[in-house]
């Protein structure tokens, strides 16, 4: 049984993925190349925990007590204590890789090495490990405390103790697991993002503006909210980086990334966290 959680990356998705493991009572370690980024994930965490218990929902504990279960790991020989490590930086291969042979180096054989990916190749993550049957997806939903799913992605050289190791870890955050292949995209991306792709072509082509778009998407398919709006959410650098990883990896045309949406990632446009992306918003 996992008690002891490293999580590397203390971004949005790192954080989130924290908050719910320190939430479900196990012991996090948190690491980060920023230190600065640690104590706006620590903080990030208890106003999300204090949004909860506003809204009447049980945490199952205090928020000091919560909070108390993670701790700063200032470096990542720290995760030696983890019987799970979960990367959640960056959607760049070449760092996950690099990433990837640290936690092999510094983390107990037995220890299971999950990715957050949300696309790239968990057999390709694994083969630079020396135990590629104990690398696994984890691909948890933004915001994760809210999103209900976790991508669970199966190497080909993953075996079925850390399949069924992991499973039973998602259940205990209370999450519902979708069991995927390891294809580019898997299951999520694979089908959400060339919807975005297409939104984008739709707008880059003069076909509506990004609000008729959405409203058409939003009012006409009964989604929570609009593609422009949900890739500025996103973050168009990691829309794009998911784009390119479906184009390379399936070689079909249908995959290649809109040039609108290419060069807003050149001109730093990335959504919400910059304040500018499909939409100007007040605050990254």
């Amino acid at each position: 049984m996992v008690t002891t959680v490293g999580i590397l990356g203390a971004g949005q998705m790192g954080s989130g993925i924290a908050h719910v493991m320190a939430q479900t009572g196990h012991q996090v370690l948190l690491h980060d190349i920023s230190h600065a980024q640690l104590h706006k994930a620590l903080k990030s965490i208890a106003q999300n925990l204090e949004r909860q218990a506003k809204k009447g929902i049980d945490l199952g504990a205090g928020i000091d007590e919560i909070i108390g279960r993670i701790a700063i790991a200032e470096d990542m020989a720290a995760f030696s204590a983890c019987g799970l490590v979960v990367e959640a930086a960056t959607e760049n291969e070449a760092l996950k890789f690099e990433l990837f042979r640290r936690l092999d180096q510094v983390t107990r054989k037995d220890a299971i090495l999950a990715s957050n990916t949300s696309s790239i190749s968990i057999t390709s993550i694994a083969a630079v490990t020396t135990r590629p049957d104990r690398v696994i997806g984890m691909h948890f939903m933004n915001p994760v405390p809210v999103m209900q799913l976790v991508e669970v992605i199966r190497g080909l050289a993953t075996s079925e103790e850390t399949f069924s190791a992991v499973s039973a870890l998602a259940a205990k955050l209370g999450k519902e697991v979708a069991v995927a292949r390891d294809y580019p995209g898997f299951i999520v991306n694979r089908v959400l993002i060339p919807m975005i792709n297409e939104a984008v072509f739709a707008l880059y082509e003069g076909i509506a503006s990004a609000e008729d778009i959405d409203k058409g998407m939003k009012l006409g398919t009964n989604q929570p909210m609009g593609p422009l709006t949900l890739a500025d959410f996103i973050g168009l650098d990691t829309v794009l980086a998911i784009c390119n990883v479906l184009y390379d990896g399936f070689k079909d045309p249908k995959y290649r990334p809109c040039p609108l949406l290419v060069n807003m990632v050149h001109a730093g446009y990335l959504g919400r966290k910059c304040g500018k992306g499909f939409y100007d918003y007040d605050h990254p």
